[in-house]
């Protein structure tokens, strides 16, 4: 009889550790730690903006104290594009993670504007791939794979361990005629899929639209309708970093003989770095300065300027509410809004489109002309990754939760294993091998809050005491004591900020001073030493007295001095 041959196929046991400190269950703060045996690398370091609720916050990045922990052991910052959810925090994170930082050339050149603003351009240690390199970094050998995105220079990163290779997509759309770079490398991501991918990171931004994302050369076909007969000046708004779309703005002012002026602190920077590091060809006498447009006529005139999403302090901003000091907009304007509204923007755009129209300035949005496609891959798209890559297992990011939802179903109706696919948790360690995938710990995570120069030192309770001052308002209550003595010397005073107008309610403030007057005084005379107690039993009072006459409840500051 004729023996059965055997699978004799070795199953790797190896393990590698997966933990998302950003980028999950939210739009923005990208940041993936990647670690087998004793290294640790990161894919991306990016920043979020600050919800509703974070009164005075400017940005808010990830949580890092376990790579702080585990400094020694860290290797490199690996960086997908140039997009600040992707690389905004990179100066903070630089300060207390000195770390080497591998991108493309545009990439590192933006990175080096932002820490020159920071005073840390010295200390960084930059080094420049291409799409198509693989640098060895400690146990991992990384591969960085060139792709479509609405920024130059995007690259998907391939982490290959002993356990085996991890595919991080980054923000990728396919687009069959780019602008410039190239098609996205689907040839190379086949070829992945064949020699076998263990686990797939793919981004979800657009994972709930159908279809496929359009080619960024739809955007330029719509700028020569609208340029073509124009006789007014043309406004067009977008993001700083669509390096092609300021380029196909650039090359279609020049066809139609208008000039170009650019405002807005990150678009010029955008534009001087991409320039110079050749990402941008702007033909000679093209471009001039913000004061020199007065030398033309409006329809010798474009201007690529910020503020797409609405930015209170963005150039568009300052056009639209007259508060711009070298453009002022009118019935002479075009105003072309080239972006989508990122969620939660909505109404901070339509703001401005109200102050344009009003103005008599004609507007034009994606809603009425396409003048914006995404960055992110649809479904199809999306599809297209899944088909080739051919992963063991799918771990979907960079979205909200509905995002990743979303991506987990199109995956599924792939036919691929629901077993092995999961939606990952901030914080929580993914360990994968051959064998299983399966989350067995976590680690610290979660929002760090950067208000001016000041890096975590707004928490809870400071954003608590924000909250209640903007929603009620704050009464101080000021008096001098001698507390030996028992006697109140002067006061008290009372200060009303954000809770009534005091010449307005000069009767409820009366009513104020009088009870923080008697309960002082009873304070004082039973003897009560502790300040922090009589400030408490103060507070308590007159807390309880403006809710029973206002139903509100502000906060209250008892300030008192001992002469």
């Amino acid at each position: 009889m004729a023996k059965t041959k055997r699978n004799t196929k070795k199953i790797n046991t190896e393990k590698v550790k997966v933990i998302p400190l950003g980028g999950i269950g939210e739009i923005g703060k990208n940041m993936t730690v990647v670690e087998y045996g004793e290294d640790i690398i990161v894919i991306d370091c990016g920043l979020g903006f600050p919800d509703d609720d974070m009164p005075g916050i400017d940005l808010v990045i990830p949580e890092t104290s376990y790579l702080e922990k585990n400094a020694s052991r860290v290797k490199g910052i690996l960086i997908t594009h140039g997009h600040e959810d992707h690389i905004g925090a990179i100066p903070y994170v630089l300060r207390v993670l000195n770390v080497p930082i591998y991108g493309t050339k545009l990439s590192l050149g933006i990175i080096e504007g932002k820490l020159m603003e920071h005073g840390l351009e010295k200390q960084a240690d930059m080094r420049c791939v291409e799409a198509g390199d693989t640098v060895k970094i400690g146990a991992f050998s990384v591969e960085f794979i060139h792709v479509n995105h609405s920024i130059a220079d995007a690259c998907a990163i391939a982490v290959t361990s002993p356990a085996g290779t991890l595919l991080f997509t980054g923000d990728f759309k396919i687009d069959l005629t780019p602008i410039q770079g190239g098609p996205i490398d689907l040839t190379r991501f086949g070829e992945l899929g064949k020699q076998g991918v263990l686990a797939l990171f793919c981004e979800s931004t657009n994972a709930e639209r159908p279809g496929y994302t359009m080619s960024e050369l739809t955007v330029g076909k719509s700028f020569e309708n609208i340029f073509l007969g124009c006789n007014k000046r043309i406004v067009i708004a977008t993001f700083s970093s669509n390096v092609h779309r300021v380029q196909q703005i650039i090359n279609c002012s020049h066809r139609y003989g208008r000039k170009v002026a650019v405002t807005g602190r990150s678009m010029q920077n955008i534009v001087e770095v991409a320039t110079r590091l050749g990402y941008m060809d702007i033909p000679k006498g093209t471009l001039i300065e913000l004061s020199d447009m007065k030398k033309y006529k409006p329809e010798q005139l474009t201007l690529v300027t910020t503020g797409s999403q609405g930015e209170s302090m963005s150039a568009l901003y300052r056009m639209a509410y007259s508060d711009h000091d070298r453009v002022t907009l009118g019935d002479t304007d075009l105003v072309v809004i080239s972006a989508n509204a990122i969620p939660g923007n909505e109404k901070l755009v339509t703001n401005i489109i109200n102050e344009l129209l009003k103005k008599g300035v004609t507007v034009l949005n994606d809603a009425v002309a396409d003048v914006h496609v995404s960055g992110h891959a649809c479904r199809e798209d999306l599809k297209m990754m899944h088909v080739l890559t051919k992963p063991k297992y799918f771990i979907p990011i960079h979205g909200e939760y509905k995002h990743l939802k979303a991506h987990y179903e199109l995956a599924k109706e792939l036919g691929e294993n629901p077993s092995n696919i999961l939606i990952p948790e901030l914080g929580k360690v993914i360990e994968i091998s051959e064998e299983k995938m399966e989350v067995t710990g976590s680690v610290p995570a979660g929002k760090v809050l950067v208000d001016g120069f000041g890096v975590g030192d707004v928490g809870n309770i400071v954003l608590r005491d924000r909250r209640h001052l903007a929603l009620d308002g704050l009464i101080v209550v000021v008096a001098a004591v001698d507390i030996d003595a028992g006697e109140i010397v002067s006061g008290p005073d009372i200060v009303s900020r954000g809770f009534v107008y005091v010449r307005e309610a000069e009767e409820l403030m009366d009513e104020v001073r009088t009870i923080a007057a008697e309960t002082l005084q009873i304070c004082l005379d039973k003897n009560m030493k502790e300040w922090n107690a009589i400030k408490i039993k103060v507070k308590d009072e007159l807390t309880e007295f403006l809710y029973a006459r206002t139903k509100r409840k502000p906060m209250i500051l008892p300030v008192f001095m001992n002469v």
